[in-house]
């Protein structure tokens, strides 16, 4: 069994622990939203007033480096759930659609059968966008146009409920991608018998529209909430689909923004974490209960991040980039926990984590092990709740492009295996084929915007980062262990 870090830290933890118990974890994964979103993280630049979420950071601790594994949505998920990275994976690039099929089989431990094994009471409400198997009429084979072949009455295989949560309740995928239908465990709620378009034309159940979505979410996180036995600790993990496309705030919020839609939606959001924390504290459980908001990834040019600078806002804080690139606008993302029995208020960390951390710091939490065979690329950060310094030898992680481009950060160097943004931004990976220089290297001690590239005047530095990505990569893991296996034969760090 491979240790779960079990440092001083976590070998106390028991005793550390509120009365003893262990506690209730609720973890808010925003969709799109950027770092700069974040009033709290970004004051001086940011123009969405976002209360409860500045509440949550005054009475918790920020991450100020925290990252996903890659800047776009389904990737991102997939180390958040697994422990791992997504490329190990057959997701190499992009992301799936409402109808793709399940990435992560259900041999491969999760935080929530993590969770579930040490008896807690586990539920997913929300976007899940990492497969489906979808039943068919006749078993025949998928048809994902106009209103399918599905078979709405049939049973859902290889979902979440089958990946260890107790209930579940959301979209198959964005929000803005068919089918438009609730799931509800491992069925979907009615049938789709019309076609509509968020966007993305399809099948879609006739009482559907996507501006509820949000406070449909809100009304059955906090029921979830209410109805917990206070002698059984639960994981709630809450996926927003927002502020991603369809960018749809409710006739409540419109217009209480000064940036217009996007603005509007992203108050309505900071709202949703204002209704959990208002949830967890009328059911007497603040005290003990570990409650996380972070973001899958950057803010998307859906948003109109040009026109949002214009008007004073920047999404991306100073930050270059935003969601699908390498730079570090399309991975840093809020990342803030609460923990009054055991974190400081206000505190702030400056430590270097990313989203496939949770598994193996939530096993450190309860003072379990993650399986050899499991999180190959997470480790846990529970000692900079406490303060501490993280133990690891794992020296630096890897970032993700939706394109399938590679950058590796270490201390305060990054290389980025791209001549652009190696996503939307320009200049893309097309628009700098002609660039004579390989790749890109900054300091981000010195320069946190990524504006000057060292890669031609530091080459012993790419080296050296050079050669240890392409050890993690071939490996299989980041981490202490045995050597582990890729999903895939051959994996190309450079594209």
């Amino acid at each position: 069994m491979k240790s779960s870090y079990l440092t001083f830290l976590s070998l106390c933890v028991a005793s550390l622990l509120f009365g003893g118990d262990k506690p209730n974890i609720v973890f808010i994964l925003a969709d799109d939203m950027g770092y700069g979103d974040v009033q709290v993280l970004n004051p001086e630049r940011c123009k969405i007033p976002t209360p409860n979420i500045n509440a949550l950071a005054k009475g918790g601790m920020i991450f100020t480096d925290a990252h996903t594994s890659s800047s776009v949505c389904t990737p991102a998920r997939y180390g958040l759930m697994t422990g791992r990275y997504n490329w190990r994976s057959k997701m190499q690039r992009g992301v799936l659609n409402g109808y793709g099929k399940p990435l992560i089989p259900a041999t491969r431990t999760t935080v929530a059968s993590l969770l579930k094994a040490q008896g807690y009471n586990t539920t997913m409400i929300g976007k899940w966008h990492l497969g489906l198997n979808m039943p068919t009429v006749e078993n025949k084979p998928l048809n994902q146009k106009g209103l399918t072949n599905i078979d709405w009455s049939g049973t859902i295989a290889e979902g979440p409920y089958n990946l260890g949560f107790d209930y579940y309740f959301g979209i198959a995928a964005s929000l803005d991608m068919p089918p438009y239908i609730y799931i509800e465990n491992d069925e979907f709620v009615g049938e789709a018998t019309t076609l509509k378009a968020f966007k993305r034309k399809g099948a879609a159940q006739a009482g559907f529209e996507a501006v509820n979505v949000l406070d449909d979410l809100a009304d059955k996180a906090v029921e979830f909430i209410h109805s917990q036995d206070a002698a059984t600790p639960f994981f709630a993990y809450i996926a927003l689909p927002s502020p991603h496309t369809p960018i749809v705030p409710t006739l409540k919020w419109q217009g209480k923004s000064e940036l217009g839609a996007y603005g509007d939606f992203m108050m309505q959001t900071d709202a949703f974490v204002g209704a959990i924390m208002n949830a967890i504290e009328a059911a007497g459980l603040t005290e003990n209960t570990i409650l996380i908001v972070t973001s899958d990834n950057g803010c998307s040019k859906a948003a109109r991040i040009e026109r949002l600078q214009a008007k004073g806002h920047f999404p991306s804080a100073g930050f270059r980039g935003a969601k699908s690139d390498l730079w570090d606008g399309g991975h840093r993302v809020p990342f803030i926990v609460r923990w009054p029995a055991s974190v400081e208020a206000g505190a702030t960390s400056g430590e270097l984590i990313c989203l496939t951390d949770v598994l193996a710091t939530f096993a450190d939490l309860t003072v379990s092990e993650v399986p050899e065979n499991a999180g190959e690329d997470s480790v846990s950060f529970l000692p900079a709740l406490y303060g501490k310094e993280i133990q690891s030898t794992r020296k630096g992680i890897i970032h993700h492009s939706i394109s399938g481009h590679f950058a590796y950060r270490e201390g305060k160097w990054k290389l980025l295996l791209a001549k652009g943004s190696g996503g939307w931004t320009s200049p893309t990976e097309t628009e700098a084929s002609g660039e004579s220089v390989m790749g890109q290297l900054y300091d981000l001690e010195s320069d946190p915007g990524e504006t000057t590239n060292l890669y031609d005047s530091q080459p012993e530095v790419v080296e050296r980062l050079l050669a240890q990505l392409t050890t993690y990569v071939e490996a299989g893991r980041s981490t202490e262990g045995p050597p582990s296996s890729n999903d895939v034969e051959a994996i190309k760090i450079w594209k």
